[in-house]
C-alpha cells in the first residue's frame, strides 16, 4: 500500500469483491465499493457513522475542528447550519465574476508570455489561478506574493500528510523533520489568516465577500454565530478546500481535452455558439451542457477528494456482512467511479456517460465526487461553477495540445489526487 496505494486497493477489490476487510499497520478498515453501501453510510444510516477515524485524525493538525474534519454530532450540525447559507446558489452567483475576471487575467498573461510552441506547466498556472479566486472570494483581495507563498506551503503540507497516510508511523506528534516542517507551515498559515481577520474586524469598510458573510452568519435555531477561533478554522478550511481541489481538477481537465481532439472540437463548438466570444456569466453555466459533461467525466476519473472514512458508532449490516461497532469504514471514490458494473470501459474518458439518459440509468451513488448526504461538500455549487467557467474561457481562447512525451501522466494519490510532475501542454491560440 505504501508503494502503490491505488493499485493495492484495486487488487483487493478484484480479488475479494465490493466489501473487503484490510489491515494496515494494525489498523483494521472495511473497504466498501458499491453504490448501495456508500448510500447506506452517507445517507440512509448516516447518524451511525461519524468521522472519528484514522484518516481525519491524520489531517486534524491542519483542519483542527473545521467543518471538513469535524467528527459529527450537534457541534457539526450547528456549524453546518451557520455556514450553509453562504454557499447557496444565489451567493455563488455573486462570486462568478471573481472567477471570470481572474481567468481572463491569466489568459491575457498567457498571450504575452507564451508562444504556440511553448510547453506550459499548466498545473502551476492553474494552481495560482485557483488561489487567486479563493482569496478574492473570501477576502475581496488579490493574492499577491504572500498568497503565492501560502500555495507552496499547501503543496508541501499535502506531501507530508499524504506520505503519512500511506505509512502512518511515526505519529505526527513525533518531532521528525517532516513533522516539524508541517507544524511550521501551520503556524505560518495561522498567522496569515489571523492577520486578515483582525484587519477586517478593525476596518469600517463594507465588504461583499465570503469572510463578511461568515462573520455575520448565525445559527437560525439559536441566533448565535461563530466564535473567533471557529471563524479562523473555517477560513483556513475554505482556503485549503477551495484551492487544493480546484487546482488539481482544472489541470486534469486541460490534460484530458488535450488528449481527445474530438471532445475538444465539440467543446469549442459549444462555447462559440453559447457565448459568441463574450465572457461567460453565471447564467450561462446551465447552457454549457457539453462543457459540464466534460467536467463531470473528469471528476469521475480524477475525483480530487478521492477517499474518505467513517466510524460505525453502533453495529450495522451491509451486503450480508456484519459491520462491528467501532469499525473504520473506508470509502474510495476513485475505485467506485471505475466500478465496471456501472461504468463500461471504466478507464476510458467519455463525456457521453453524462447525458441525461445515461445519468438516469445509473444508481445515484455510482457517482459522488462531492460525497453525499448531509455531509456532502458544502462548496459543491461553487466548485462546479468555477470549473465550468474556467474550462469554457480556456476553450474560447486556446486549443490544447499535449506533446507526445507528456501524454502519460502518473497519478499521485496524496490527500487529493495530484498529477505527478504536473500537466504540461502547448496552448495554441485559436
Amino acid at each position: 500500500m505504501r508503494r502503490d496505494q491505488v493499485g493495492f486497493l484495486g487488487r483487493m477489490i478484484d480479488a475479494h469483491g465490493d466489501i473487503v476487510a484490510i489491515r494496515v499497520l494494525g489498523i483494521k478498515m472495511i473497504m466498501l465499493n458499491h453504490p448501495d453501501y456508500f448510500e447506506r453510510v452517507l445517507v440512509r444510516n448516516h447518524e451511525n457513522y461519524d468521522k472519528s477515524t484514522f484518516l481525519f485524525r491524520a489531517v486534524e493538525p491542519i483542519l483542527r475542528g473545521g467543518l471538513i474534519g469535524n467528527v459529527g454530532g450537534e457541534p457539526w450540525r450547528r456549524q453546518r447550519r451557520i455556514m450553509q447559507p453562504s454557499f447557496h446558489r444565489p451567493k455563488v452567483a455573486g462570486f462568478a465574476e471573481n472567477m471570470t475576471d481572474e481567468t481572463a487575467r491569466m489568459l491575457r498573461r498567457w498571450d504575452r508570455q507564451y508562444g504556440p510552441d511553448d510547453v506550459v506547466n499548466v498545473s502551476t498556472e492553474l494552481g495560482q489561478l485557483a488561489m487567486r479566486i479563493v482569496f478574492r472570494s473570501l477576502f475581496g483581495a488579490e493574492v499577491g506574493a504572500r498568497g503565492d507563498a501560502i500555495e507552496q506551503m499547501f503543496l508541501e503540507a499535502n506531501q507530508i500528510v499524504g506520505a503519512f497516510f500511506r505509512f502512518p508511523f511515526p505519529p505526527l506528534s513525533w518531532p521528525t523533520r517532516p513533522h516539524r516542517r508541517l507544524n511550521e507551515i501551520i503556524r505560518t498559515m495561522d498567522g496569515f489568516v489571523s492577520d486578515v481577520i483582525r484587519s477586517r474586524i478593525d476596518s469600517d469598510e463594507d465588504h461583499l465577500d465570503l469572510l463578511t458573510a461568515l462573520m455575520n452568519a448565525v445559527d437560525e435555531e439559536t441566533g448565535t454565530g461563530m466564535t473567533p477561533l471557529q471563524l479562523h478554522r473555517e477560513v483556513l478550511n475554505i482556503i485549503i478546500g477551495g484551492y487544493e481541489t480546484t487546482s488539481n481538477s482544472v489541470a486534469w481537465l486541460i490534460h484530458l481535452i488535450g488528449q481527445h481532439p474530438d471532445v475538444q472540437a465539440r467543446l469549442h463548438a459549444e462555447v462559440d455558439e453559447v457565448l459568441g466570444g463574450r465572457v461567460p456569466a453565471f447564467d450561462d453555466v446551465p447552457r454549457l451542457v457539453y462543457t459540464r459533461m466534460i467536467v463531470d467525466e473528469t471528476l469521475r476519473l480524477y475525483t480530487p477528494a478521492w477517499q474518505t472514512m467513517r466510524r460505525a458508532i453502533e453495529e450495522d449490516e451491509m451486503g450480508g456482512y456484519r459491520i462491528p461497532a467501532g469499525s473504520d469504514v473506508y470509502l474510495n471514490m476513485f475505485t467506485l467511479h471505475r466500478h465496471p458494473e456501472y461504468w463500461p470501459d471504466p478507464h476510458v474518458f467519455d463525456p457521453e456517460r453524462f447525458t441525461p439518459e445515461q445519468v438516469d440509468a445509473r444508481p445515484r451513488h455510482a457517482y459522488i465526487p462531492f460525497a453525499s448526504g448531509p455531509r456532502n461538500c458544502i462548496g459543491k455549487h461553487f466548485a462546479l461553477t468555477e470549473l465550468t467557467l474556467i474550462l469554457a474561457m480556456v476553450a474560447q481562447a486556446y486549443r490544447v495540445e499535449i506533446p507526445e512525451e507528456r501524454r502519460y501522466v502518473e497519478i499521485e494519490p496524496l490527500i487529493t489526487m495530484h498529477p505527478k510532475g504536473g500537466i504540461h501542454a502547448r496552448m495554441a491560440r485559436r
